[in-house]
């Protein structure tokens, strides 16, 4: 597991002015998002944008304390059968949705079972697999049994419950109204979406349980150029990400500090395995040793390379085995046994074709233009032609998560402290959109999943990373180094390094 950044004091928010941003009402804390999400519902998240406002208005059985460890939150107390089969969880009292109906057990079971509903088609299925059966015991309690033994279940207990009383049944569409009137436990509750794009968010709780800055606005501001200039102007109050270019201009900012924080996240070239030519193992592994994932990297920003689906400090991660680097000969050694030659320069298949391929990047992916455009150069200069699309949100769900109508995608996943790729990479998972099979690497998926002793888990996955590097269902590139920006008019930040606001209760007004 990643460590988060021991930070040498509180990480603190920024607090700007209203220049060019709608009149608030005061003490509203604003912070910037590249795009708005459509939706606020746990069951269909997809980004970190949409991740971000969940953990502002919903809540978990559990959640991580700042030393990342498994701590009760919605969960009052939890008993684990001796076999490690079941767990019996008591729910806080206090606890009520932000409409005033109290928590209860039945919003557990509704949860799971509509993560589970194939008619829901929830992206976040996967992480409730691992549960067989769900039921209620008393007014104030759930049991979960599990498909096999769990050592420490409550790790996996941090999906968002929802409120079964808003819902007529498990199978949750995409167009239920409850997506643009979400209803919560959490600290914030959604009050309003703006014509601007903007979201707002209004404190609820009492005592302990009410946070100290009373409002959290969301602003869609999709220049990232534009997003440090507001920050410096006073518009903002923080950027959840700060682009490597503006570090040294912000850096300079009496009224800014700026902070870094850890991430389990990569970016990748995935191609779709499920459509000729990317079947063939040779196409992939030559294509990926056409890339110089060091030279892309470079003009936008700092990192480290990967060679496979895990981040350098994750335990899981298999330092045997090393990064690709481009190497044009052994890539066409690959090339040449899939069936393609180079001829005046420029590599093409049997009947003559020039090699070209279409590769689709997310529009709100930060940096992804200059990273195309790198890229595009690189293989034309080795023989291979790029042609580029730029997708917005909802066409990049319709095309690659649902359609898979692509050759090759430009992409960056995020994960949190479990690092659970099970999803991406197995046969069955719901994110495995580019078609990777391999038997060997589902049985150890599996394997890692249900094991309860850390270390068997560690070697399982270090082998899973070694096997889909040598698959190459991807082209494994790099984790950038992340930075927050925040204005000293906010005291006790401390920031989560996947969620970021897992602990904003204790974040404050100087």
């Amino acid at each position: 597991m990643s460590r988060p950044l021991r930070l040498p004091r509180p990480l603190r928010a920024l607090g700007l002015g209203a220049l060019a941003l709608p009149l608030l009402a005061p003490g509203a804390f604003r912070y910037a998002e590249d795009r708005a999400p459509a939706l606020v519902d746990p069951l269909f998240t997809t980004s970190m944008a949409e991740a971000r406002l969940h953990e502002l208005s919903f809540e978990g059985l559990y959640t991580d304390d700042q030393n990342l460890a498994a701590t009760p939150l919605l969960a009052e107390s939890a008993q684990r059968a001796p076999d490690g089969r079941s767990l019996t969880v008591r729910l806080r009292g206090d606890v009520t949705w932000h409409d005033g109906a109290p928590l209860r057990p039945e919003d557990v079971v509704f949860t799971v079972r509509a993560m589970k509903d194939p008619g829901t088609l929830s992206p976040e299925a996967g992480r409730v697999t691992f549960i067989d059966a769900v039921e209620v015991v008393d007014p104030r309690t759930v049991r979960f049994t599990f498909t096999s033994p769990q050592d420490r279940p409550e790790e996996k207990l941090y999906f968002k419950i929802l409120p079964a009383h808003l819902f007529d049944g498990t199978a949750v569409p995409r167009s239920h109204p409850f997506h643009q009137r979400p209803m919560g436990t959490g600290p914030y509750q959604v009050q309003r979406f703006q014509p601007d794009q903007s979201i707002q968010l209004q404190a609820r709780g009492d005592g302990k349980r009410r946070p100290a800055l009373p409002e959290i606005v969301m602003r869609e501001v999709s220049d990232k150029n534009y997003q440090a200039k507001l920050l410096l102007y006073e518009s903002l109050e923080a950027l959840v990400r700060v682009l490597p270019r503006d570090l040294a201009v912000l850096q300079g900012s009496r009224q800014v500090e700026l902070y870094p924080y850890q991430t389990n996240s990569w970016w990748y070239v995935g191609m779709n395995l499920a459509r000729p030519p990317f079947d063939q193992p040779d196409l992939r592994r030559g294509l990926s040793l056409l890339i110089d994932a060091e030279a892309l990297l470079q003009p936008v920003g700092t990192g480290d390379l990967v060679s496979g689906p895990y981040v350098p400090s994750s335990p899981y991660y298999n330092h045997e085995v090393p990064p690709l680097k481009k190497d044009e000969a052994k890539a066409a050694e690959h090339l040449g046994r899939a069936g393609y030659t180079k001829k005046g320069g420029a590599w093409v298949d049997r009947s003559g074709n020039p090699l070209t391929f279409t590769l689709a990047a997310p529009r709100g992916l930060e940096s992804a233009q200059e990273v195309v455009i790198n890229l595009q150069s690189q293989l034309a200069s080795s023989g291979v032609r790029l042609n580029v699309e730029f997708l917005d949100d909802a066409a990049w769900k319709s095309s690659i998560w649902r359609q898979r109508d692509f050759q090759l995608v430009l992409g960056q996943w995020s994960f949190d402290r479990s690092e659970d790729i099970r999803e991406q990479f197995h046969s069955q998972g719901t994110r495995n959109f580019c078609g990777y099979k391999n038997p060997e690497v589902d049985r150890l998926l599996d394997e890692a999943r249900s094991a309860t002793d850390p270390l068997a888990k560690k070697q399982s996955l270090r082998q899973v990373h070694a096997l889909v590097h040598a698959d190459a269902p991807m082209a494994f590139l790099w984790t950038m180094d992340s930075y927050a920006a925040m204005t000293r008019r906010v005291r006790d930040v401390v920031v989560h390094p996947f969620y970021f606001f897992t602990w904003v209760r204790g974040w404050r007004w100087q």
